[in-house]
């Protein structure tokens, strides 16, 4: 895979480490911010991917929020990945399949992510709460269970 020479995008991996069992809120944005995921077929599409064992191996997506042209995961990383090609694949396929739906032939994720690795002392329930309330707080609904793109273990 090439990466990307944007201004930035190095000084998001620089200090990444990929760390087994732990647990990390990733942020991906669309290409220039586009609301791909306000049509509910590329949501439904990309949605289905977060929750793929095949795509997840090992491990564990604790909660996510699919946001028009965002999205945040909570994720507890595996063994038989590093957090870049967990990321990488997740983002490729929902790509592939939520870019049907739209009739977008290239990628629908802009290059890179920013990643937190969420230390013993950060209490990941509140950490999923505030992914899984990003759409009341943007105003989208009123309460966070209207929202259709949204998951988290706890419930």
């Amino acid at each position: 895979m090439l990466m990307s020479s944007k201004p930035g995008y190095r000084a998001l991996r620089r200090g990444r480490a990929s760390c087994p069992a732990m647990a990390y809120l990733i942020t991906t944005i669309t290409r220039d911010r586009q609301p791909v995921f306000s049509h509910f077929a590329a949501g439904c599409a990309a949605a289905r991917c977060f929750e793929t064992p095949m795509l997840l191996r090992d491990s564990r997506m604790l909660a996510w929020v699919l946001m028009p042209d965002h999205v945040h995961w909570l994720v507890q990383l595996g063994e038989a990945d590093s957090l870049a090609a967990l990321i990488n694949r997740l983002k490729s396929s929902s790509s592939r399949l939520a870019g049907k739906n739209v009739g977008r032939a290239k990628g629908i994720w802009q290059a890179g992510f920013h990643d937190h690795g969420l230390r013993a002392e950060e209490d990941l329930l509140d950490v999923a709460r505030y992914i899984v309330s990003n759409p009341l707080r943007a105003g989208l609904v009123r309460r966070v269970g209207d929202y259709p793109f949204w998951n988290a273990v706890w419930l």
